[in-house]
């Protein structure tokens, strides 16, 4: 017996013509909000803040960055700016007569590759990764 699998459960439906119950939604708050702006201020008064909400209301409505949502957008930079941040520094002590800070490295690194990763290297570790998933794909293909 085969069984259905639901196929695209990312994609709301457009309930009101083109637009979806969320745009919609967008699109009415924004008209009523500006409806409601003309009736208190009058047009001269209102025209700047009618111009505002409504270009705000259209960004919601259409305008997609990254092919996303522009309210995911709006998210992400209010949590950016409302939560706290870490910022970690650490100074490495040297012994050189400026005192600049320095990079710090993990010891594990220092231990495996030396001080400083030169260029040879560096070309050494990546033949050695191309190497070793070489060997990992043959493993499955046999």
């Amino acid at each position: 017996m085969q069984f259905k699998v639901p196929q695209f459960l990312d994609i709301e439906d457009k309930i009101f013509g083109p637009f979806t119950f969320r745009e919609f939604a967008y699109l009415a708050g924004g008209a009523g909000l500006c409806y409601i702006l003309f009736k208190l201020l009058g047009l001269l008064f209102a025209a700047i803040p009618i111009l505002l909400i409504a270009g705000f209301s259209g960004m919601l409505i259409f305008y997609r960055p990254n092919n996303k949502p522009f309210i995911n957008m709006l998210e992400s930079g209010f949590k950016y700016f409302s939560q706290n941040k870490l910022y970690i520094w650490k100074k490495k002590k040297s012994s050189s007569a400026n005192n600049q800070p320095q990079a710090t490295t993990d010891n594990k690194d220092q231990a495996v590759y030396g001080n400083k990763l030169t260029g040879s290297k560096l070309r050494d570790l990546a033949w050695s990764l191309d190497v070793l998933d070489l060997r990992k794909n043959q493993e499955h293909q046999l």
